[in-house]
C-alpha cells in the first residue's frame, strides 16, 4: 500500500485535484503537480520542465483551434445575428411546457456545432422566457437540465465543433498511448454517451422536475426583436460560419476550417477590418485560458510517462480490479469524474488520464472501442454540475435574470446528479458490452 500512496503518479494528481478543489488557479495547479511528479521520479525542475513544454506540443492543435473558435464566436458577438437567429427560432417556439423544454435543448445543442458560441446565446433567449416558463408553472431546475443536455451532449458525440477538438483530443492520446484508432472510431462508440444523457434528461423533465413550481411576476426589459435585420455584417458572419461548418466535414480539419471562416468573415465585411485586433482580443479572453490549460495538461501527461511510475501503478492496481470488469470501469470512470471536477475542463482531462488508462486497459485485454467509450465517458463526467463550469454559470446567468434560480441548488445540483449519475453508472454498464 505504501508503494501506491507514494506513487508519483498518485502523488501529483491528488495534489493537482486538491489544489483546484481549494479554488488555486488551474494553471498554476497543473504545473506544481508536474514537478511534484518530476522530483518525485528522481528528476531535476529544469528536466521536468523540458519535458512539460516539449509534452505541450501534443495539444497545439487543439489549442489553435478554441482560439479561432473563440475569434469567430467573438465576432458572432458583435453583430445580431445570434440574436437574428432567435427571432427565427421563437416563432417554433410552442407554449405547451414540455415542447418548450426540449426545444430548448435542441436549441443549446446547436450552440455547440452549427453555431459555436457556446453560452452566448443564453443571456438573449432566457429572460424574455421567464415570463413564459412562470405562466406554465414550469420549475426552472428541469429547464436548467434541458440547457445543459444541449452544451454538453454534442462535443460528446458529434465531431463538429466543439465535438471535433473533444473527439480528436481523445483519438490522439488514444493512439500517443498505444492504443491505435482513428477519428471515425471515436465517433462510432461515443453515440452511446447520448443514450446516458437522454435518460437524464428524460428523469429530470419528466419525472422529478414535472410538477409545477410558482415564481413571483417581475417586469422583465425584454429585447426588442422587432427591430432587428440582417446587414451585411450578419450575412458576412453568416456565410463565415457555414464555410467553417463545411470544411469541418469536408477536410476533419477544424484549425483550417476555422482560418477559412474567420478570413472570409473579413473580406466580406462580417467582421471589421480595422477590428480584427479587437476580435481577436476577444476571442483569446473566451477560450484562451482553456486552450493553455490543455496545453500544460499535455505537458503534465509528458511527465507522468516519463516518471516511469506508470508501470508500477498498473502492476499494483490490476490484481484489485482484474476479477471484475464492471470494478475496473466504474474506478476508472470515478477518477474521471474527480479530476474534471478539480481542472474544470473535460478536454484537458484526457492527456492526463490517457497516460494511466490506457496501459491499464490494455493490460486488462479491453477493446478498442471499449478504451474509447471509457475515456470519452471519464474525460466528460464532471463537465456539469460544477459551480466554477462555463456551463453552469452561462445558465444560471439567463435562469436568475429576475433572482429566482439559485445557481447551485437549481443548476448545479440537479445537472450533477440527473448526468453524472447515467454517465457513471449507465456508461459502467454500456461498456460491459463493448
Amino acid at each position: 500500500m505504501l508503494q501506491f500512496i507514494t506513487n508519483p503518479i498518485i502523488v501529483s494528481v491528488f495534489v493537482m485535484m486538491i489544489l483546484c478543489l481549494l479554488r488555486f488557479n488551474v494553471l498554476l495547479s497543473v504545473l506544481v503537480s508536474a514537478l511534484i511528479a518530476g522530483l518525485l521520479s528522481h528528476l531535476s525542475m529544469l528536466e521536468t520542465m523540458d519535458i512539460l513544454i516539449s509534452g505541450m506540443s501534443g495539444n497545439l492543435q487543439t489549442a489553435l483551434s478554441y482560439i479561432l473558435l473563440g475569434a469567430i464566436a467573438a465576432a458572432i458577438s458583435q453583430t445580431n445575428l445570434t440574436a437574428y437567429l432567435i427571432k427565427i427560432v421563437s416563432h417554433f417556439i410552442s407554449q405547451r411546457k414540455y415542447v418548450l423544454i426540449c426545444s430548448l435543448a435542441l436549441i443549446s445543442c446547436f450552440s455547440q456545432n452549427l453555431v459555436p458560441i457556446h453560452v452566448a446565446f443564453i443571456p438573449i433567449l432566457i429572460p424574455p422566457l421567464l415570463a413564459l416558463f412562470n405562466r406554465l408553472k414550469i420549475d426552472r431546475r428541469g429547464v436548467a437540465c434541458a440547457l445543459t443536455f444541449g452544451l454538453t451532449t454534442p462535443y460528446m458525440v458529434l465531431p463538429l465543433g466543439f465535438g471535433l477538438i473533444f473527439q480528436t483530443i481523445i483519438t490522439k492520446n488514444l493512439n500517443d498511448n498505444g492504443v491505435n484508432v482513428a477519428l471515425g472510431d471515436v465517433t462510432n462508440t461515443m453515440y452511446l454517451a447520448a443514450l446516458c444523457m437522454l435518460f437524464g434528461l428524460f428523469c429530470a423533465i419528466f419525472v422529478f422536475y414535472s410538477r409545477p413550481r410558482e415564481y413571483r411576476e417581475i417586469q422583465m426589459e425584454k429585447f426588442d426583436f422587432d427591430k432587428l435585420k440582417m446587414t451585411r455584417k450578419e450575412w458576412g458572419v453568416l456565410v463565415g460560419l457555414i464555410v467553417t461548418l463545411a470544411g469541418q466535414i469536408m477536410t476533419g480539419n477544424l484549425p483550417l476550417s476555422g482560418l477559412m471562416g474567420f478570413i472570409l468573415m473579413i473580406v466580406l465585411g462580417g467582421v471589421n477590418y480595422k477590428k480584427v485586433d479587437l476580435i481577436f482580443d476577444d476571442g483569446l479572453k473566451m477560450m484562451g485560458f482553456i486552450a493553455f490549460v490543455m496545453l500544460v495538461a499535455a505537458g503534465f501527461a509528458g511527465v507522468l510517462k516519463q516518471s516511469g511510475a506508470i508501470n508500477e501503478l498498473v502492476a499494483f492496481i490490476l490484481p484489485y480490479i482484474e476479477g471484475s470488469k464492471f470494478l475496473a470501469i466504474f474506478t476508472m470512470l470515478l477518477v474521471g469524474l474527480i479530476i474534471t471536477l478539480g481542472i474544470g475542463t473535460s478536454f484537458g482531462t484526457v492527456p492526463i488520464i490517457a497516460t494511466l488508462f490506457c496501459p491499464l486497459c490494455l493490460e486488462l485485454g479491453f477493446s478498442a472501442s471499449l478504451i474509447i467509450f471509457v475515456m470519452g465517458i471519464a474525460g466528460a463526467l464532471g463537465d456539469t454540475g460544477s459551480p466554477v463550469s462555463e456551463t453552469t454559470l452561462g445558465v444560471s446567468a439567463g435562469l436568475n435574470a429576475d433572482k429566482q434560480h439559485d445557481h447551485v441548488k437549481d443548476t448545479c445540483v440537479p445537472t450533477f446528479v440527473f448526468y453524472n449519475g447515467p454517465l457513471l453508472i449507465m456508461g459502467a454498464t454500456l461498456a460491459m458490452f463493448l
